[in-house]
């Protein structure tokens, strides 16, 4: 009660004009949530970069570089840590060598320096009030929908449910393949939709093995047996995935954005040791961190690999709509 008191006197004092907020210079895409990690923003955060890209425009990518070591406004570099820039930026940084990917807390101040840019995807800035996104997009879980959860610390919302009504698109992720016209329905009106906020529907898909380290062989992906590395909200649906291909033998999970400490290679070494013939898989953003750890074994650098994923829309036309919206 005191948590969602605390929130609508904030949204309040914005609402009301209490509180200054401002638009960029820049026209800006807010990819966001109103919940505790796990809706794909990052997928859906780099579908919109590909299509901007492939559209001739010039994006950038603004974040706030969650659990960074570094401060204020910073470019990432493709060959620098996750602990300077966060797992995520760094992720997008590695993946479009071509554009600019930037780290700032004051996101008001990092659209200042990205003014050259043609249009500015902001990560995770729904919660950022002072600045005003030219275009806000909201992420919900299919599995773990908004009207079904409850505010932190109960459940895992971060912002109250009726902010979606603030959403110019919605995107419900991480769906079966297919979503029938009476479910998406079911969907608009348990969100509260109003008639002008469009609502989109986008899977998961998972790419062949990729080596985290240069020194990986790719004959262990060849194996029968895996042990699953993750420090991700949710690797549920990782899971589901690998069993399909895979048995999991071992499974050592950490909270998101865990930091991998000397400690936790010496317990994923000493599984390594007791099954030698066992790949290890890990997730694309896992893949971030485990490469700023020192001295990691080569045991362990020859069958460490990471899932890449993407993310989808259920239908061409879904797909030919949103961008449409999105494109400027």
């Amino acid at each position: 009660m005191l948590y969602g008191l605390v929130l609508r006197l904030r949204h309040l004092a914005y609402d009301k004009g209490w509180k200054k907020s401002q638009e960029a210079s820049v026209q800006t895409i807010c990819v966001g949530n109103i919940t505790v990690g796990g809706t794909g923003k990052t997928p859906m955060t780099e579908l919109i970069i590909k299509k901007l890209v492939e559209n001739w425009k010039q994006p950038a990518v603004l974040s706030r570089g969650y659990k960074r070591k570094s401060k204020g406004f910073q470019i990432v570099k493709a060959d620098g840590s996750a602990a300077m820039y966060g797992d995520e930026p760094l992720q997008i940084a590695r993946k479009f060598p071509d554009i600019t990917v930037a780290v700032d807390k004051d996101r008001i101040h990092g659209c200042q320096q990205l003014s050259g840019a043609g249009v500015i995807v902001l990560d995770d800035a729904f919660q950022y009030r002072r600045l005003r996104a030219t275009l806000n997009i909201i992420l919900v879980d299919y599995n773990r929908p908004t009207f079904k959860d409850r505010l932190l610390p109960w459940g895992r919302l971060r912002d109250l449910p009726s902010r979606m009504s603030k959403a110019d698109i919605v995107v419900v992720t991480k769906c079966p393949a297919e979503v029938d016209e009476k479910e998406r329905e079911q969907w608009r009106q348990n969100l509260k939709l109003k008639p002008e906020q469009q609502l989109f529907f986008t899977t998961i898909r998972y790419c062949a093995p990729q080596p985290v380290f240069p020194e990986a062989d790719n004959r262990f992906t060849y194996a029968k047996r895996v042990i699953l590395l993750s420090g991700i909200a949710n690797d549920a649906p990782l899971r589901n995935y690998l069993s399909d291909t895979y048995i999991i033998h071992h499974r050592l999970a950490f909270g998101d954005h865990h930091r991998f400490s000397k400690s936790d290679i010496r317990r994923l070494m000493a599984l390594v040791k007791e099954n030698p013939t066992d790949l290890i898989i890990t997730t694309e953003k896992d893949a971030q961190r485990l490469r700023d750890v020192s001295s990691m074994p080569l045991e362990l650098r020859q069958r460490l690999f990471y899932i890449p994923i993407e993310a989808a829309f259920l239908t061409p036309e879904e797909d030919s709509q949103f961008f449409s919206n999105t494109s400027f």
